[in-house]
């Protein structure tokens, strides 16, 4: 009698404890999949290394999460405890547990970008990844001038600016051969530097994409007859040597001076490229356009001129000249 009285017991408290825990098991899926407590998205940054406490209580101090406990638990349930992974996260708001294991498993990082625009030289693309917010190191390798390829490119927080270097590197050296393959027959042109050193004068000498192709058949056409490039950027370049703007005009004396750069002087691609050039201006000279035209000059708006005579050329450049006086005349009567 006293023997099956406490079988019942037993058997009631084995019930009731069974109760209690799938009552908490349904409790605790029903509150990792359930609306958080954040109101509004926010940022974090896991550094490497970051243990699971250490992961839950740093969501649970940004309100991501409200029971850190219940978050490591979780954690561990889904077998996530040594696989949450280091980065810079935005957590939307009121997102559950669940979600946020999900974002840490997969590291689904904020993506960062970086622009580097077409004709920088390779000093103003050291300057701009230094100001890059989000690299991190030194630069370990000077780039060479015309070794990198202009792009936006995407990274991570912590990624290193050599990484960056490295990847334009590789991106210009694909795109180089890429090209070169199927360059048009009988260039001027012996090696993919030269190509290079060609489309960088090509990308400083015009902005406006419509006219790379013809550009680049005028200093195709050039070279062809030995004839000197004059390229002002070429100049420019001899006597900064890639670390910024002029920041003034050219002078006769300038085009007279002598230096390797000085297209105004030799009759040949100067010994380097003067910038580097986006893959546009690349194709452009790998692939000119047929034409016999071996000038052109600025037409005022923000284009060329392009002649096949010097004759022709010369009036262009008296119709510059007279558009530049008139610009000078409307800005000293706009400051008196």
């Amino acid at each position: 009698m006293l023997k099956s009285r406490l079988t019942k017991i037993v058997a009631g408290l084995l019930i009731a404890a069974s109760t209690v825990a799938g009552g908490v098991a349904i409790w605790g899926v029903s509150a990792t999949s359930a609306p958080g407590p954040l109101l509004e998205s926010t940022t974090v940054v896991v550094e490497r290394g970051a243990g699971l406490t250490q992961i839950a209580h740093q969501l649970a101090a940004k309100d991501i999460v409200k029971h850190p406990t219940l978050f490591v638990v979780r954690a561990w349930l889904r077998d996530a405890q040594h696989r949450l992974k280091a980065g810079e996260y935005v957590f939307e708001e009121r997102i559950s547990i669940d979600r946020t294991l999900d974002i840490l498993l997969e590291g689904e990082t904020v993506v960062r970008r970086v622009t580097v625009a077409e004709g920088l030289t390779a000093k103003q693309v050291i300057g701009l990844l230094a100001e890059t917010e989000g690299l991190a190191g030194e630069i370990e390798t000077q780039p060479a001038e015309g070794s990198l390829l202009p792009n936006t490119y995407h990274f991570s927080l912590g990624d290193t600016r050599q990484e960056i270097l490295d990847r334009m590197t590789r991106a210009m050296k694909v795109t180089v051969e890429e090209l070169w393959e199927t360059r048009a027959p009988n260039l001027p042109l012996e090696t993919m530097d030269e190509a290079i050193i060609l489309a960088s004068i090509v990308e400083k000498e015009t902005g406006v994409a419509e006219e790379r192709a013809r550009v680049a058949a005028v200093f195709v056409n050039r070279l062809r007859k030995r004839m000197r490039l004059e390229s002002d950027p070429t100049v420019i370049y001899g006597l900064t040597m890639g670390s910024g703007s002029l920041g003034r005009r050219l002078t006769r004396k300038d085009l007279r001076r002598d230096n390797p750069y000085n297209t105004y002087r030799i009759r040949r691609l100067p010994p380097g490229p003067i910038a580097n050039p986006g893959r546009d201006s690349l194709a452009a000279v790998m692939n000119p356009i047929e034409s016999d035209e071996y000038f052109f000059v600025a037409d005022g708006t923000g284009g060329h001129a392009f002649a096949r005579t010097l004759e022709e050329h010369n009036r262009n450049v008296a119709k510059w000249r007279k558009f530049r006086r008139e610009q000078r005349r409307k800005q000293r009567q706009g400051g008196d």
